[in-house]
């Protein structure tokens, strides 16, 4: 059997530069792992994005057809251009009030993230209130 002496036990400089190079790995493979997800989730994003453009697409050529089927019904009652007339009429209103809408949505909003400016001058405030 062989027994083992006393262990020396590391010096406080050795410990510190053992934190600071576990701590600087544990930073880099952290980071590591973000920018793998974050790649992940670009990529479907990307998907995402552009199966929801092809969508949007289709569903422009679909009230266009249905505008131009419009314009058909009623040219069974009235002549073509009065058709027509209306039914452009019908979509310039409905554009219009939607333009309104939404310019009256936007009025409130403000570039600045209030929320997290208030929350960042909280953290600071408890920093200086505990240095």
């Amino acid at each position: 059997m062989t027994t083992s002496g006393p262990r020396e036990e590391p010096s406080v400089a050795d410990l510190v530069d053992r934190l600071s190079e576990q701590t600087a790995r544990l930073v880099r493979d952290e980071l590591k792992l973000a920018r793998a997800e974050y790649t992940e989730k670009a990529k479907q994003g990307g998907t995402a994005a552009g199966l929801f453009g092809a969508g949007a697409i289709l569903a422009w050529f679909g009230i266009g057809t249905l505008l131009a089927t419009l314009i058909l019904v009623l040219a069974l009652f009235l002549p073509a251009w009065a058709a027509a007339l209306i039914v452009t009429v019908a979509v310039f209103l409905a554009a219009g009030i939607a333009a309104l809408l939404g310019k009256k949505k936007t009025e409130g909003l403000t570039p600045t993230p209030e929320r997290t400016a208030a929350s960042l001058r909280r953290d600071v405030d408890t920093i200086k209130e505990r240095i």
